[in-house]
């Protein structure tokens, strides 16, 4: 009972010391008598995109549950028939948001300021059903939003620009970093008449910079005549924070 006792103190004491020993073994060090330094650094490039997401759907309305869900149901089908018919593969369609709410009668106020009805009262019901639709062909976006109109759609939202593979790009944009970065160290060092010694640490985050999303009217374009879409360009950025130990 001893030894174990005896085993339960000596953990016990060893733990704050190993928190401790990590502790101080992440911190970053350099030589004595010099200086380290922290500078932020943003990289950013563009490109054409090559993706775009948006919502397509259908709101219905009917005096019973039942009637606005058949109806709403029946007016979705012919717009998912018409996304696939679009050559939209099944896999870049997902439904993003189904509900069904009450419509509830106006309340009048009375003369004597009281509200009537003083109860609300259903009077129907609202149903919506979206779908979240990336589109890869984008010469052919114009088309495919005319066709969803077209077959019913009476909800559109976006388009979201995207790439579909950014990797490349990002890794542009973090190599445009790192050089900002490195030549602000320099700069600061070169002011405070000390030399760039080293790289002590790199953390990076970043990501896309989306453009905004377009809003469409919905009525179908004339005939012949395509939705104007504009994909223009989107921008990708890296953010740096980098460590550099200067020396006299």
């Amino acid at each position: 009972m001893r030894t174990a006792a005896l085993a339960l103190a000596a953990t016990m004491m060893a733990v704050p010391f190993a928190a401790s020993a990590q502790e101080i073994a992440v911190r970053p060090t350099v030589a004595a008598g010099n200086t380290l330094l922290t500078v932020q650094a943003e990289g950013r490039t563009t490109r054409r995109p090559d993706l775009a997401s948006f919502s397509a759907g259908v709101a219905t309305a009917g005096k019973t549950a039942g009637e606005a869900m058949a109806a709403n149901a029946a007016q979705m089908s012919k717009v998912v028939a018409a996304l696939r018919r679009a050559g939209i593969a099944e896999r870049d369609i997902q439904t993003s948001n189904l509900n069904l709410n009450p419509v509830y009668a106006p309340q009048q106020p009375r003369p004597d300021g009281t509200i009537e009805p003083v109860e609300p009262r259903i009077i129907g019901y609202q149903a919506n059903n979206s779908v979240t639709v990336r589109q890869r062909d984008l010469a052919a976006f114009g088309k495919v939003i005319d066709t969803l109109i077209a077959a019913g759609a009476n909800q559109v939202n976006g388009p979201n620009f995207e790439m579909d593979d950014a990797d490349a790009a990002l890794d542009q944009a973090r190599a445009d970093a790192i050089k900002k970065a490195r030549a602000r160290a320099q700069l600061y060092a070169t002011a405070a008449g000390l030399k760039v010694v080293r790289v002590v640490s790199i953390a990076e985050s970043g990501g896309y910079m989306p453009r905004q999303a377009m809003a469409y009217k919905l009525e179908a374009a004339p005939a012949g005549a395509d939705t104007p879409v504009l994909a223009g360009e989107v921008a990708l950025q890296a953010s740096v924070t980098v460590q550099y130990e200067l020396a006299p």
